[in-house]
């Protein structure tokens, strides 16, 4: 059974940081690249970031760029986002997705809010 599991949201300050993760079971995770994105209050499903099965490239929305960071560990089947100087229009409800497609599988997300 395929299962993507997120954790790591939270309640951050702007200018703050925070660290998801997504652990991936039920498939060969290392032949898959990854994705994160993100919905806030209101709003459709935005990309954020995308890194290739090896890791040998990682993509960002402009939005996130130089802020974020996606890398992943293929032993642990998981695939994190770091997050730097979080601001208030980051808030939202973040989802791992298998793949590039933010439509396909994805897990049910972690929700990160920025406010002080």
């Amino acid at each position: 059974q395929v299962k993507l599991v997120e954790s790591g949201g939270g309640l951050a300050q702007p200018g703050g940081s925070l660290r998801l993760s997504c652990a991936a079971t039920g498939f060969t995770f290392s032949e898959y690249a990854m994705s994160w994105a993100r919905q806030a209050p209101g709003k459709g499903l935005e990309w954020v970031s995308g890194i290739y099965n090896d890791g040998s490239d990682t993509y960002y929305a402009d939005s996130v760029k130089g802020r974020f960071t996606i890398s992943r560990d293929n032993a642990r089947n998981t695939v994190y986002l770091q997050m730097h100087s979080l601001k208030p229009e980051d808030t939202a409800l973040y989802r791992c997705v298998r793949g590039w497609d933010i439509h396909g599988f994805r897990g049910q997300g972690t929700q990160v809010t920025v406010s002080s």
